[in-house]
């Protein structure tokens, strides 16, 4: 049994490695973690920035990767502790996004600012208990490539953006969005369409 098994295994282990890891009741890793081990587990592409004011509160045991050539601006928020997140080539994310995983964001795609794309739900079954204890659920959120998301977009769990598609300013994304597609309002609809037989804009 390796060390990781041990550990995933005994109780008691687990919770000093989560301690020693983690802040207590906070989502931030220990500086000794930002700056030892994740720049040797997390992937950087060429060329990717992420601005310093970026909150970035990734752990060792799940995935980040930023593509080649991609920004993260200022005031953003970045979270895998519950799932990995993945952010392709040329792609920007803008100023105050929070980005809890797992996500996984393609290439060449536009997010404008105060978004927030959560692959994290909590729990709530039993109303004894406060909703923190609950735990949570996770269902992975796609974003293809060449789409762009407006100013305050709010995309839940589970949903699948599809290619080069337009989400209007304050939609909120609840269900899957095929490509080509400009999509607005609460909870976000298909206004209009590519059809790539006629190669024009069709009104939905």
């Amino acid at each position: 049994m390796g060390l990781k098994e041990k550990i995933k295994s005994n109780e008691k282990l687990k919770k000093l490695a989560h301690w020693s890891i983690l802040i207590p009741k906070q989502a931030r890793p220990r500086l000794w973690v930002r700056w030892f081990v994740n720049p040797f587990i997390h992937k950087k592409g060429k060329g990717a920035k992420v601005r310093r004011r970026t909150r970035i509160d990734v752990v060792p045991w799940n995935k980040f990767e930023l593509g080649s050539g991609s920004t993260i601006e200022d005031f953003s928020a970045i979270n895998n502790g519950v799932g990995d997140v993945f952010i392709g080539d040329r792609t920007r994310i803008g100023l105050s996004n929070t980005i809890i995983g797992p996500v996984k964001i393609g290439n060449d795609i536009r997010l404008a600012q105060n978004i927030t794309v959560s692959g994290l739900n909590h729990d709530y079954q039993d109303v004894t208990r406060p909703i923190h204890e609950q735990g949570v659920s996770t269902s992975t959120i796609v974003i293809e490539d060449g789409t762009w998301l407006g100013a305050n977009v709010v995309v839940v769990a589970g949903v699948t953006i599809g290619k080069n598609c337009v989400v209007a300013a304050g939609s909120i994304v609840t269900k899957d969005i095929p490509s080509y597609s400009v999509v607005v309002g609460n909870p976000a609809r298909v206004i209009k369409q590519y059809n790539e037989e006629t190669k024009t804009w069709e009104k939905v």
